[in-house]
């Protein structure tokens, strides 16, 4: 080859190298935007199931432990099959397991709209929407940490503003449906626009960067340092065998413990205490609106401080709160809950993902975050309907706020124990802090 032939060819490669990172790092916008709408449609349609909650106790008569409990259900089982949804999504992508559960997510909410019993409460919210919210989280956070290495935070964050988002606006269209057209007719609307909306989302979803082409989408911004690709950290079989990942899994059912019962129960605490049902639902949009910046600054913070330092915030944040709702007896003072929780919430959420990969590395993320989340489930399964079944026998929700302000505490303890993974310590490029 000559000279010539020699510089003509290495032009050639690197137009090509510069034309990919460029087409990966639009893509991986394209992923960002993605993932926000899942978050958006998925968390925003499931924490709407308590401004149902006055609707199917009057038309039922069930007692508020019952209705919490298909909540509960789904909880549970979104964090059972997210394991599975995380291990396909490792092996296989995101753009199928999505538009299967998004279809089934959209489809149990369409079933709602038949209800006539218990036993079909729990069939169709409970396990069918359940297992339809499975992948949200994990296809969500587990694709958008293996698209982006030096602004995983950000992006992360981002992403779950999408949650937020969702959070704000889907309580006030479930509510202002329900009052236009019933419950009935609003379970239809809202299961075949959710179902529609997932299905079409998920065709744009791709596992990683080398799906569109071969180098990561942010090669560039990390000079003279080599890029933290999938393939990098512990195995599953390796981190389950550590201290640091069960202690993580214990903060997560702990804090998860707390945030779930606030969301189911929230709404009908409000309206016990004579406050409306539409300025019920705005308090439950405000924790929506308000974890939005929660998620901004917290996906900031993660790339600042590290993403043990910002959870700690967000427990501080939390307990502060849950001490504040035990004196809340009027309008203003639950807005003031509201936007101390909504930070807390919405931070923790969005540390959840980089916190997984910043201990234990890209190699099995999927996965391991499907674990952690599932644990999460555990303590989201068990709150609301502990919650529920504390106020009907004591006809109040007191003891229940106070026994999540302890199981915060108790998470934050945990979390300060918290030690970095010797294997990987050394690696921090796989948590996105390299700079």
């Amino acid at each position: 080859m000559t000279i010539k032939e020699k510089i003509s060819a290495m032009i050639s490669v690197n137009l090509r190298l510069n034309n990919d990172n460029k087409n990966n790092y639009s893509y991986g916008y394209v992923i960002v935007a993605a993932c926000f709408g899942i978050q958006a449609i998925g968390v925003g349609t499931y924490v709407s199931y308590g401004v149902f909650f006055n609707s199917l106790a009057s038309e039922f008569g069930w007692s508020r432990a019952a209705i919490s409990g298909a909540s509960s259900i789904a909880f549970f089982l979104m964090g059972l099959f997210g394991i599975f949804a995380g291990r396909l999504n490792d092996k296989i992508g995101p753009r199928d397991i999505m538009a299967v559960t998004g279809f089934l997510f959209g489809l149990g909410h369409l079933l709602m709209s038949r209800l006539g019993a218990i036993w079909q409460l729990y069939l169709f919210y409970g396990i069918i929407i359940g297992i339809g919210l499975s992948s949200v989280d994990v296809i969500a956070l587990s694709t958008t940490a293996r698209w982006f290495i030096r602004k995983r935070g950000i992006m992360t964050g981002i992403v779950k503003i999408g949650t937020g988002a969702g959070q704000f606006i889907m309580p006030l269209v479930a509510s202002l449906l329900i009052t236009s057209y019933g419950w009935r007719t609003s379970y239809i609307i809202i299961g075949a626009g959710v179902l529609l909306s997932l299905v079409a989302i998920a065709q744009l979803l791709r596992r990683d960067p080398s799906q569109i082409s071969p180098l990561p989408d942010c090669v560039n911004n990390i000079s003279g340092d080599k890029p933290g690709l999938a393939g990098e950290g512990l195995s599953l079989g390796e981190t389950v065998h550590t201290r640091q990942f069960w202690t993580i899994c214990a903060v997560n059912l702990a804090i998860v413990f707390c945030f779930m019962t606030i969301i189911v129960h929230i709404v009908p605490h409000a309206q016990d205490i004579r406050i409306s049902a539409t300025k019920s639902a705005i308090v439950l949009s405000t924790i929506g609106g308000v974890s939005m910046a929660g998620r901004f600054i917290s996906g900031i913070a993660i790339d600042r401080i590290g993403s043990k330092r910002a959870m700690v915030l967000c427990f501080i944040l939390l307990i502060a709160g849950l001490l504040w709702l035990q004196i809340a007896k009027e309008l203003w003072m639950l807005y003031v809950f509201a936007v101390i929780y909504g930070i807390a919430h919405g931070g923790y959420f969005t540390i959840m993902s980089p916190i997984v990969a910043e201990f234990f590395g890209l190699n099995a993320h999927g996965v391991l975050f499907g674990i952690v989340a599932f644990s999460g489930t555990i303590g989201g399964a068990i709150g609301p309907i502990l919650a529920g079944y504390i106020f009907d026998v004591t006809a109040g929700y007191g003891l229940a706020f106070w026994l999540c302000t302890l199981m915060s505490a108790s998470g934050l303890l945990l979390l300060l124990s918290l030690k970095q993974v010797d294997a990987i310590s050394h690696n921090n490029i796989v948590s996105g802090t390299t700079q």
